[in-house]
């Protein structure tokens, strides 16, 4: 019998058809990244994108815990929900197109970065990508990766007037960013005895900076591959426990996914009850590669954020907790 021959339709076929599948929800997307790098481990931009999806998970959920009703009404609620999931939704619909062709691939062992074009993906991307599959270059392809990817949500999302509107340029989204509520979190065991695990992270400001959001990027990554022992310890956390959405994934004795809690913890849900699935339009705009000075970028040469502790951290929330007592009577 014949081996079946894939034909680029084919293969632009299955990669839409597997997005489509995956890209449900926050959930099926933090684990199809998870499962990819597990499967690819040299692509460590999988792993970053897993983490941070989880943390885009959590961020969701916030907006129905204990906290974010006190200074959001509904509809404000819902529209920064929107602006986060059709965030991590372009995101996916870009980024896993290129992690799957990336797979057909290193199956085949052919160079098929002449489908990335047809499949959406930017130009910027195709140099990259082959440079990789000789070199095997993980940074320079995170670099790219987080490049390409923020470039991607900037004219699709940030700079569209109904988000500056109703979420960027509101008070409350700078409300955050002063008082150093948005955090990205890294959550790993040191032992098997632990009961909680300890956090590596950053604070994030001026997210709407796309220059900003690249730099969070990037730190992200070197935070995460800064220290070999920990990076396993990361992926192991990762492993061992599974994406709900709800910071009990991380702290389950300072967060509860319950309605019904003690005095000592938060209400974080899961995402399955917080948000319905949402439908999304098409992925529109076109290829933001105009300019070589973005090549700059790929090198090692970085600026990096202050790494946030565990410590730090939970000093962050009792601040929250005592700048949204503060803040409740103006929010009504």
């Amino acid at each position: 019998m014949q081996p079946t021959i894939c034909t680029g339709a084919d293969i632009l076929a299955d990669i839409r058809h597997a997005i489509a599948l995956a890209n449900r929800n926050n959930i099926t997307r933090t684990e199809a990244y998870l499962r990819f790098y597990l499967d690819h481990p040299e692509i460590e931009w999988a792993l970053l994108a897993h983490l941070v999806s989880r943390n885009g998970g959590w961020n969701m959920t916030d907006l129905k815990g204990d906290w974010l009703p006190l200074l959001l009404d509904e509809q404000e609620r819902g529209a920064f929900f929107h602006f986060m999931e059709r965030c991590n939704w372009l995101i996916f619909h870009d980024a896993y197109a290129q992690l799957l062709l990336y797979a057909t691939m290193k199956q085949q062992g052919d160079d098929l970065t002449e489908l990335l074009v047809p499949l959406g993906i930017s130009h910027f991307m195709t140099d990259i990508w082959r440079e990789f599959l000789h070199t095997r270059d993980s940074v320079r392809l995170t670099h790219g990766l987080i490049i390409n990817e923020q470039q991607y949500i900037e004219q699709r999302v940030v700079q569209k007037p109904f988000y500056r509107k109703e979420v960027l340029d509101t008070l409350p989204f700078h409300l955050q960013s002063w008082l150093s509520f948005n955090h990205l979190l890294f959550p790993y065991h040191t032992s098997q005895w632990e009961k909680e695990p300890r956090l590596c992270g950053i604070t994030v400001h001026r997210f709407a900076s796309l220059e900003q959001r690249i730099r969070i990027g990037k730190s992200a990554y070197h935070m995460l591959r800064a220290n070999a022992n920990r990076f396993r310890q990361i992926v192991g956390w990762a492993k061992g426990t599974p994406h709900t959405g709800s910071r009990a994934d991380y702290w389950p004795g300072r967060f509860t996914p319950s309605s019904v809690r003690a005095q000592t913890s938060s209400y974080s849900p899961t995402l399955a009850d917080a948000w319905k699935d949402t439908s999304h339009a098409p992925a529109d705009g076109v290829d933001w590669y105009r300019d070589r000075k973005w090549q700059d970028l790929l090198g090692d040469e970085i600026e990096l954020l202050p790494e946030l502790t565990d410590q730090e951290y939970g000093r962050s929330l009792q601040l929250m907790r005592a700048a949204i007592a503060l803040l409740h009577p103006f929010s009504s």
